[in-house]
């Protein structure tokens, strides 16, 4: 375990100490040992009303994910982690607009989390939207971000509508998304250019709760 502290078996909360000495890749790893207890059933024990209390004078999060909508795709839960330790972005696709953006910038430059991550997942409604082309009031001009990811999967699939089509253009948009990310926030794109922050990208299994993260991201 990296930096992660117990009282009483118990998983302590996230500290501006704590925050401070993380790395961006020892948050990763995290992410990664929280995901996989999970996914094994061996959750960490939380005081979570203490936590409320402790975290009421301040927060301190190491992370921002930028997610779905999904109701199967609660960060805290997927991740293991507790009141305070991570900010969600949550938006129907994970797509990035100028709100998200915003957001993220928050976090991180004023905040001190040091890892972006655009988390993605299975099965997602969104994305077999727009794969079916779905038009439908506001929901249109969300699906319509999501066009750049499908046009790439096309390259390997002659049936976007397949659900091996659609897992696939969801991780092209998770992709993409830390792209624009990246191209569209000067903020972001000078913090992890020195080393402060990270931008990664996941996809997460709504079958088997684990999290694949992109080799590289």
């Amino acid at each position: 375990m990296i930096w992660i502290k117990f009282r009483d078996e118990k998983m302590e909360t996230q500290t501006k100490e704590n925050q401070s000495k993380l790395t961006p890749q020892e948050i990763k790893q995290l992410l990664i040992e929280g995901n996989q207890r999970f996914a094994s059933g061996k959750m960490m024990e939380r005081d979570l009303l203490e936590q409320v209390k402790v975290t009421s004078v301040g927060q301190y999060p190491h992370t921002i994910v930028l997610g779905c909508i999904d109701s199967r795709a609660t960060t805290e839960q997927i991740f293991d982690q507790g009141i305070g330790d991570v900010f969600n972005a949550r938006v129907a696709g994970n797509i990035v607009n100028e709100d998200v953006l915003g957001s993220l910038e928050y976090a991180c430059k004023v905040a001190g989390s040091k890892l972006v991550m655009v988390l993605g997942h299975t099965k997602c409604g969104a994305v077999t939207s727009a794969c079916h082309g779905v038009k439908l009031g506001h929901i249109s001009n969300l699906l319509a971000k999501i066009n750049p990811a499908i046009e790439k999967a096309k390259l390997n699939f002659k049936d976007i509508t397949t659900p091996e089509a659609v897992n696939e253009v969801g991780k092209e948009n998770v992709l993409n998304s830390m792209k624009e990310i990246r191209e569209r926030s000067p903020i972001l794109y000078a913090l992890e250019r020195k080393g402060k922050i990270k931008i990664i990208g996941g996809m997460y299994d709504v079958q088997t709760g684990l999290v694949e993260f992109y080799i590289g991201a």
